[in-house]
């Protein structure tokens, strides 16, 4: 299977910062370390393009992005401040998504070790995502004709407001969110599936709404890809995630996720999205089995065809 990283990117960030940018390095050191197989081949994408961007966001949006001339408010309200490396590692996490999707219609899985930037709507950035990866890589791949019609399965505890503002009047793209009613953003875009859980939600709650919203999911189809935000941020020792979930049911939610895409027959392509725990290392162990059972599904599912 193929992983995108993009890590050495580095974004500078204030000391003390609340985002955990570590958590990307020692996610690829951990499947790097463990991959030896060669079960999972680590590889660097090249960077969205600014025409490609354009096709999803507002090109007014885009140039601010580029040139640095973003205001305090828009700044403040993506939560990084300006630079040109920020610039930089926001192309590279978009086209690492890109990258892993349209890896995923050859070999029925792929993985970008970032993305999940769910919060960024068309002429928006918002709580730490600059542009909105799986909204950019589903218009690349509509554009290129490789699908007609694709999924968005969104698992992050935060509901992804931007994406489904993206696609609120475009039936090519399916958007489902399952996240915390009661956390960030207050003001939730309604896509076409939204299931919002109460605060405290444990495992069996939790995999029950799951199964029973997947199955509307996949019943709105046929589509063509799975665009799947995994999130680390529902576990029960998230700072922001407010849900409880054991590290058991974070694999259970994959497992799920992942055997309705394979019976189904759909390929799907991983962004990583959030995790806030404590223990950056709580994080990593979610992600990392994330990754793991997504490169199960490619071994399974390999000469799957666009």
């Amino acid at each position: 299977m193929q992983a995108f990283y993009t890590d050495h990117f580095e974004l500078p960030l204030p000391e003390g910062h609340r985002f955990p940018m570590s958590k990307y390095r020692l996610l690829r050191e951990r499947i790097a370390s463990s991959a030896a197989d060669g079960s999972i081949e680590l590889r660097v994408p090249d960077p969205v393009e600014p025409d490609e961007l354009c096709l999803a966001h507002d090109a007014t949006y885009v140039a601010k992005v580029f040139k640095g001339t973003l205001d305090a408010v828009e700044q403040r309200r993506i939560g990084f401040p300006w630079s040109p490396e920020m610039v930089e590692r926001s192309r590279r996490s978009v086209g690492a998504t890109i990258a892993a999707a349209r890896c995923a219609l050859t070999d029925g899985a792929a993985v970008n070790l970032a993305g999940g930037t769910h919060h960024s709507g068309p002429a928006r950035g918002q709580g730490y995502c600059v542009f909105n990866d799986v909204a950019v890589a589903a218009h690349v791949l509509l554009a290129e004709r490789r699908i007609a019609r694709a999924a968005v399965i969104d698992c992050d505890v935060h509901q992804g407001n931007g994406t489904a503002e993206f696609f609120a009047d475009d039936p090519r793209v399916f958007t489902f969110s399952i996240h915390g009613a009661k956390n960030f953003p207050a003001r939730k875009h309604p896509g076409d599936l939204d299931v919002a859980l109460e605060s405290g939600t444990g495992d069996l709650a939790y995999l029950e709404s799951l199964d029973g919203a997947l199955q509307q999911v996949f019943a709105s189809g046929p589509f063509d890809l799975v665009f799947y935000v995994s999130g680390a941020d529902p576990f029960a020792g998230d700072t922001l995630g407010y849900l409880s979930l054991s590290k058991l049911g974070l694999k259970h939610r994959d497992e799920l996720v992942f055997s309705m895409c394979q019976s189904w027959g759909v390929p799907v392509a991983v962004s990583m999205a959030g995790g806030y725990a404590a223990s950056v290392d709580d994080i990593v162990d979610i992600h990392e089995e994330t990754v793991r059972q997504a490169a199960r599904i490619a071994r399974r599912s390999s000469g799957v065809k666009s």
